[in-house]
């Protein structure tokens, strides 16, 4: 352990002192910069060796993995220059660009593979309360710009300007007067998170704190009971619950031995998971996994290997990594022919650059089951010769092995998820019976297609080492009575956006239908995949790559259930015998429409539109419900002037949600422009059905899905009958 310690050590020295480091972005790009760790062991700045003192700088917080040896195809491309013991690579949450660096030797590439890697552990195994004080840390850094460890008023009072406060200078100079323990009339780093949090007091969290309150001072197990019950609807359990709530949240040893929560143990409850707006029982995997695949939706992902867009934008085994890792449960190849025998996966046709399919592959081959156990569908859109389809057959059996699942079902039903764990299932052309001509001819129905819709159906051969290797075949859809009476369940269609129709309940009660974006979206934009859904379509395919309101969606379906990318549909569109309509949601035999209010009480720590000292953000809070077209709906509280730090709304929204399970509430921030469009600033999208009552926190995302902690907003919520 000492050994370890000493090394620890030794690493974060060396990291301190700084090194240079060649920054590669390609094979011909391969540039020196300077990176070192700073004092606070929180932040790495860099600079190009030329630039005299300005470094930039990023967080360790934002880094969420380091990959060492050549894992990037960055560092590929330089395999044959610097060897793998000098390599590595951090990559970034969200859609940040990762960032490939080779040391001057093995040992300095091991003290910051391992020092990042430590200094990440440590992140991850703060608690809220520490988080929190990092943070404000971090800030406090970014103004010392001295780096004397201390700042004076006029300093502080720029630093609340950058981290969007705007406050009254009586009340924060008087605070600030408080917190200066020793007065020298400066703060240090410590000195200034009190002085944060003085000034950050949740008055809202205090008056409610004291309405349950027996002595106005603390909750006692009994009052945090009576809390739970009435406000946040426990129900059984509340008594043991309160206890453990006071174990795990209350920061004074003398209140929790006496089964005492102070305000401050209040405030991290509420702004805990456990406080949140998603109901932690659903968070993990808390549904039924043994029904037939076509049962569930899947997380897919359109064009997977694209980084941008589907014109000239770079092709890359990156994108592929990032779908996986967010759950993705289906994803695109799209074969070409290459030169040397070698198939490549592109965008046909494009200038989209070119990479090689056994190194997309092994690329599933190892990402395929991080992030869920659950099958995945590689879905083959298939241009190649008999000759390069006779290599990729090759490549989908050496390079899977035992994780690629061949024999077709001959059931009446497809497999389920749970009896498929740790298979990838390919879907593509497949020849009928095995007595077909060997290099059989079957029709051209993709995607390609649908964009040359003039050209005559193209008659492509197939190989049969590749079709005998297809689980789900691609067929071509005739009609839903051909599909009722003649359709063998392991047979898929593919449908453009604006073909799918509400025909399609009863035909997704036991085909799998995948839905992609039109040719036309170029731009990689995405369609809203929620009008699918309501069909019960289960592959709706979107572009990962492309952040916003629909991959908003698609991530706030699939946060629940252990972030498996398999979610059981509603019974209503599982039933064969009783169709649900979308259109007629009042139809239906159980129907109980539901009042949703929401009271948007207040927001906290906001974070800035535009980075400049001076501006300060006028936010406002919509709530948008996406479900059957009867529950589409938004509503908005007003804005409030230059205050991104502690709005206080208290406005009470209400919405009528006639399908309850089919529902998605988006809670989206924005900064108020009357000359413009309004700026986004963060959101937060839940399943309906995954929704906590009570008063609630909700943990704003960025474009991107990740964390912009400790931004949130503070709302209250009711669920009852109409």
């Amino acid at each position: 352990f000492l050994a370890n310690g000493e090394r620890g050590h030794q690493n974060l020295e060396a990291m301190k002192a700084g090194m240079f480091l060649r920054k590669v972005k390609s094979r011909t790009w391969k540039r020196q910069r300077h990176y070192k760790l700073q004092e606070d062991c929180k932040t790495i700045a860099y600079k190009s060796s030329w630039a005299i003192n300005s470094y930039s700088t990023f967080s360790i917080s934002d880094v969420e993995a380091v990959r060492a040896g050549h894992q990037s195809e960055a560092l590929l491309s330089v395999a044959d220059e610097f060897p793998a013991d000098r390599c590595f690579t951090l990559v970034f949450r969200g859609r940040r660009g990762n960032l490939d660096l080779v040391a001057e030797s093995t040992k300095e590439a091991q003290a910051w593979i391992q020092g990042i890697g430590a200094l990440m552990e440590n992140m991850e195994n703060m608690d809220e309360s520490t988080k929190l004080d990092q943070w404000i840390s971090d800030w406090f850094s970014k103004a010392d710009l001295n780096k004397d460890g201390r700042i004076n008023f006029k300093e502080a009072k720029k630093l609340l300007k950058m981290m969007n406060v705007d406050m009254n200078e009586e009340h924060a100079s008087s605070l600030f007067k408080m917190a200066d323990k020793s007065k020298s009339e400066t703060l240090e780093d410590q000195e200034f998170v009190e002085f944060y949090k003085m000034l950050t007091e949740r008055a809202e969290v205090l008056d409610l704190f004291q309405d349950y309150s027996s002595d106005g001072q603390s909750l006692s197990q009994c009052d945090l009971e009576e809390f739970l019950r009435e406000e946040q609807l426990e129900g059984e359990g509340s008594y043991e619950h309160a206890l453990q709530l006071i174990d795990r949240y209350e920061p004074s040893d003398t209140a929790r031995m006496n089964y005492m929560m102070s305000v401050d143990g209040f405030l991290m409850y509420l702004t805990s998971p456990e406080g949140s707006i998603f109901n932690p029982e659903r968070q993990d995997l808390f549904q039924d996994m043994s029904q037939p695949l076509a049962h569930y939706y899947i997380s897919s992902s359109h064009n997977t290997y694209l980084m941008e867009d589907q014109l000239k934008g770079p092709s890359s085994v990156e994108a592929y990594i990032q779908a996986l890792k967010r759950g993705c449960r289906c994803v695109e190849v799209d074969c070409w022919n290459g030169s040397n025998g070698e198939p490549v996966v592109y965008h046909g046709h494009t200038l989209t650059s070119k990479i090689l399919l056994k190194d997309v592959i092994t690329t599933i081959a190892n990402y395929a089951f991080k992030a869920s156990e659950y099958p995945l569908i590689v879905s083959i859109e298939n241009h190649c010769s008999i000759e390069q389809q006779e290599v990729m057959a090759r490549y989908f059996r050496d390079i899977l092995g035992d994780m690629l699942l061949t024999n077709t079902a001959d059931s009446s039903e497809l497999p389920s998820p749970e009896a498929l764990k740790r298979k990838i299932l390919l879907k593509g052309k497949k020849f009928e019976n095995e007595s077909e001509n060997p290099t059989g001819e079957v029709s051209d129905e993709d995607e390609a297609a649908e964009m040359n819709k003039d050209s005559p159906k193209l008659q492509q051969n197939l190989c049969k080492e590749l079709s005998d290797l297809i689980f789900c075949k691609s067929v071509h859809f005739h009609s839903f009575e051909h599909s009722r009476t003649s359709a063998k369940p392991n047979e898929m269609s593919s449908f453009s956006e604006s073909k799918a129709r509400s025909d399609f309940v009863l035909h997704n009660t036991r085909q799998l239908t995948r839905v992609y974006p039109s040719g036309m979206r170029t731009d990689s934009s995405n369609y809203c995949p929620v009008d699918m859904w309501n069909m019960g379509c289960q592959i709706v395919a979107l572009n990962f790559q492309t952040a916003g309101m629909e991959m908003d969606l698609n991530d706030g379906l699939f946060t629940q259930n252990g972030c498996s990318g398999y979610i059981l549909k509603p019974e209503i569109l599982c039933k064969r015998e009783r169709l649900f309509n979308p259109e007629n949601p009042e139809k239906r035999d159980d129907y109980h429409p539901l009042l949703f209010y929401v009271k948007v009480i207040s927001g906290q720590q906001l974070p800035k539109v535009k980075q400049k000292a001076w501006f300060i953000v006028d936010p406002l809070v919509r709530v948008e419900i996406f479900g059957v077209p009867l529950d589409q709906a938004k509503q908005e509280t007003k804005h409030i002037d230059n205050n991104g730090f502690n709005p206080l709304w208290n406005e009470t929204l209400q919405f009528t949600i006639h399908t309850p399970e089919l529902a998605l509430v988006r809670f989206v921030v924005e900064d108020y422009d009357k000359a413009s469009r309004n700026d986004f600033i963060g959101q937060y999208t839940i399943p309906f059905t995954s929704i906590q009552p009570g008063y609630r926190h909700v943990h704003l995302l960025s474009k991107d899905g990740t964390s912009i902690h400790p931004s949130s907003i503070y709302v209250h919520i009711k669920i009852t009958e109409q």
